[in-house]
């Protein structure tokens, strides 16, 4: 019998990866359900669950005015925009900042956010808001 080995997915470190509240981001054990799941590289700054995994990424550069949709949730503002295969959120005013990429079959991407908010409300405001 032959058994199935799935690879952790492979994640591209943010260009602020190593700063401090990235390097030690206390992620959530789950997202909608879906327990963490190991990440290549596996490195604080990001994390994945579930499969196809949803993936999260701290250390972006902070966002500058969008003419994306922006909500907030939680507190937390969140920009956010389709994507071929799913959809994606980043945090607005928030730096370094947090991108969530969430594959078509979980549905719209804020509604996974409030597992991230204690995590972005750590993250220093830049005074950036949705209007």
């Amino acid at each position: 019998m032959l058994s199935a080995c799935s690879r952790p997915p492979e994640v591209a470190l943010a260009p602020q990866a190593s700063a401090p509240a990235c390097a030690s981001a206390a992620w959530p054990a789950e997202v909608s359900g879906h327990q963490r799941v190991a990440t290549q590289p596996d490195y604080g700054s990001v994390a994945a669950w579930g499969e196809p995994a949803i993936i999260a990424r701290c250390g972006l550069d902070p966002l500058g005015p969008t003419t994306d949709d922006c909500v907030t949730v939680d507190g937390v503002d969140w920009v956010v925009r389709a994507l071929s295969d799913g959809s994606a959120a980043t945090t607005y005013g928030r730096e370094p900042a947090i991108e969530v990429l969430a594959p078509a079959q979980y549905g719209a991407v804020p509604l996974l956010l409030p597992a991230f908010t204690s995590l972005a409300r750590t993250l220093p405001e830049n005074g950036r808001r949705c209007t």
